[in-house]
């Protein structure tokens, strides 16, 4: 069967199952759902999926709105032969494109040029002349072209534009997303009955990417009208004042990160048998350089003997391995070479592996081996391949019946995000089953000569354990970002558990992971999307046994990428948000300091910080023109840390995200 005749087919099995049997039925809407090719406005990544019932990442960080979703607003518009259609957030101009097979002339805006111009480019390319697209500020309209007959906005306002309603002529339909938080928002249907007369009717919960615009929202996230919305949350001048005098006063200033005492932290730390410390962006150097500092100081002056990093296990086993001597320059030249591989390639990063290796390799008297350990699952290949490699060594009538069972996942070890698509568009039945059994089977075996320096079967078993996970989260991706979350987070303490187990009962972890992982997900707006992280986990299981470090900063720089695969670049943080925690500790004045929240001396000043605020979080992707919307979040601090600690300005990592071919295993791992 040819692409052609395939796609024709999927079209149409997409109009029936999709929509018609969803209660579409307006004739002029499904002849034009099954004449467009949705598989042209998405890239040629997604060719595959373009049927499939659900949103697709588009150019520009935006996504394409699944089929019902567009067929929806059009039927409930009453778009008929004839109309003047204006459509705001064209992005890959799919929708335009179904409206012009109906309407007399669409006009279509965009805010993103590239996005205007790719949608411009694909609707030349089929052929439909009676499309305009125009970049511009949709939500103010297109006076020059109005009245309309109907408008639809396929992004969400905080409100109603008032010049939208304007620009419809006297019975002319408005569909738009409406919500005063970002994120979510109600689909309305407005009808122009008069001059100054207006009917509305909800349509039911949607989730549009928000409508940027003097209407909208501002590029930074807020409401541009402050009438229209409500804002997060508002900080008084007399009370943040307050707040700062009193975290000056209640701080623990850092003279010099390298030589400031941590005894106080230390002693507040206690007993505690895990120790999370986070960091509010991925490529901040001063994160990982006083992280390096409080862990040195917890392996040499309390005895941990375990660091776990939101890190792929097989490439930080390679650490680990380096750490101890035993790892081979090809293994180095080979560990963390995938997107975002600055993470861990970086000077700081190997400073510390530095200093562990010298302590593991000339430990003092009495001091226990310490392993460094990853946390994370995104090593589906990597893990098959450990599992196989272990098996050939140790059991080749076994290695053969692994190789049978994770052949399923032979197409898509190099991209398991395409296989979770698959798998939940029901178009592949999916290795679960055979994850289970492999994985079931690795438990059940014991060593001939179990004893080892370092445990090759417990090694091993952690991939096996990884490629199940992984498996689970490539399909939970497609069902929800809850679910996936979710999952990560349940992953990675599970592996912190077996390895605390695996290393007996007196072992104590340092955690390192970003504070969305390391904060308690219940004291945050997390909560409220039904999603858990590894903070909240570990308070469950360990009580107070578990100490949770956040950090802060309010501007700089920062290593990121612009999106996903996306080369790194060093850019400038912009300064923190008024209504944040961040504005309030840059009031403080002291540049860098230590709060105790659990044991705080100011319990007042913990009371007065337990409001709800606005808290950023950065990762591998920085993206500062919606930087509200992208990067922060409500959260309740003394509820989420038990210390905070405050860098008022960073500068980034120093990266170096290639392989080098002339790789020094001493230099591991980043030949640096």
């Amino acid at each position: 069967m040819s692409t052609v005749s395939s796609f024709s087919d999927q079209r149409e099995e997409m109009v029936r199952k999709q929509v018609i049997a969803r209660g579409v039925v307006d004739r002029h809407v499904l002849a034009a759902m099954r004449e467009v090719p949705r598989e042209v406005f998405v890239g040629d990544r997604y060719h595959e999926f373009a049927y499939e019932d659900s949103p697709l990442p588009i150019e520009e960080g935006q996504t394409i709105s699944q089929p019902y979703i567009v067929a929806l607003m059009i039927e409930a518009a009453h778009v008929r032969p004839g109309d003047n259609v204006l459509e705001v957030g064209a992005g890959s101009g799919y929708a335009s494109a179904v409206l012009s097979r109906i309407a007399q002339h669409v006009h279509a805006l965009e805010w993103h040029r590239p996005l205007a111009d790719v949608a411009r480019s694909r609707l030349r390319r089929l052929g439909y002349r009676n499309v305009t697209v125009l970049q511009g500020d949709g939500s103010i309209g297109c006076p020059a072209h109005a009245p309309f007959d109907v408008i639809i906005v396929s992004a969400g306002g905080p409100d109603v534009p008032e010049p939208l309603l304007r620009q419809l002529c006297i019975g002319g339909r408005l569909i738009i997303p409406v919500g005063h938080e970002p994120r979510t928002q109600e689909l309305l249907k407005i009808e122009r009955t008069g001059e100054n007369q207006f009917e509305r009717e909800s349509l039911g919960q949607v989730r549009f990417v928000p409508l940027i615009g003097t209407e909208g929202w501002a590029a930074d996230g807020h409401p541009i009208a402050a009438q229209r919305a409500v804002a997060p949350v508002r900080i008084h001048t007399e009370s943040r004042e307050r707040m700062a005098k009193a975290i000056a006063a209640a701080c623990e200033p850092i003279i010099d990160p390298e030589t400031t005492s941590l005894d106080a932290l230390l002693a507040r730390i206690g007993d505690a048998r895990v120790v999370m410390i986070g960091e509010s962006t991925h490529g901040t150097s001063e994160f990982y350089r006083f992280r390096n500092r409080i862990t040195r100081e917890l392996i040499t002056k309390r005895g941990f003997s375990i660091v776990a990093i939101e890190g792929d296990w097989p490439d930080v086993a390679v650490i680990d391995r380096h750490v101890h001597g035993k790892a081979t320059a090809a293994e180095c030249k080979e560990a963390f070479t995938r997107f975002p591989a600055w993470m861990w390639r970086n000077r700081e990063t190997a400073e510390f592996v530095d200093w562990l290796a010298a302590r593991n390799l000339r430990p003092m008297t009495g001091d226990s081996d310490v392993g460094i350990y990853g946390l994370d699952l995104y090593s589906l290949g990597k893990s098959i391949s450990a599992v196989l490699e272990f098996l050939d060594r140790e059991d080749p009538t076994a290695a053969e019946a692994a190789r049978i069972r994770y052949g399923c996942f032979s197409p898509w070890e190099s991209d398991p995000a395409t296989y979770g698509r698959a798998t939940a568009s029901g178009r592949l039945k999916g290795c679960e089953r055979e994850a289970v059994e492999m994985l079931t089977s690795m438990l059940e075996m014991r060593l001939k000569d179990p004893i080892r320096t370092r445990d090759p079967l417990f090694d091993a078993r952690r991939n096996a354990a990884v490629v199940h996970q992984a498996e689970r989260y490539y399909r939970a991706m497609y069902y929800g970002a809850r679910e996936s979350w979710n999952l990560r987070d349940e992953h990675m303490f599970s592996t912190l558990q077996a390895v605390l187990d695996h290393r007996g009962p007196q072992s104590r972890a340092v955690v390192w992971a970003h504070n969305s992982h390391v904060g308690h997900a219940g004291a945050t707006e997390m909560t409220d999307r039904g999603e858990t992280n590894l903070g909240q986990l570990a308070r469950k299981d360990f009580g107070p046994g578990a100490y949770l470090i956040g950090m802060g900063t309010h501007c700089g720089t920062v290593a990121a990428a612009s999106g996903w695969d996306e080369p790194m670049r060093v850019r400038a943080l912009r300064e923190s948000h008024p209504d944040s925690y961040e504005s309030i500790f840059h009031a403080s004045g002291v540049p860098r300091f230590m709060l105790p929240l659990r044991k705080t001396h100011d319990p007042a000043l913990r009371e007065a910080l337990a409001s709800p605020r606005l808290e950023r979080a950065v990762g591998v992707i920085y993206r500062p023109d919606t930087e509200i919307l992208s990067h922060y979040f409500q959260a309740t601090l003394p509820g989420q840390f038990d210390e905070w600690v405050w860098f008022d300005q960073t500068k980034a990592v120093t990266a170096n995200a290639e392989a080098t071919d002339d790789f020094d295993p001493s230099t591991f791992p980043f030949g640096l």
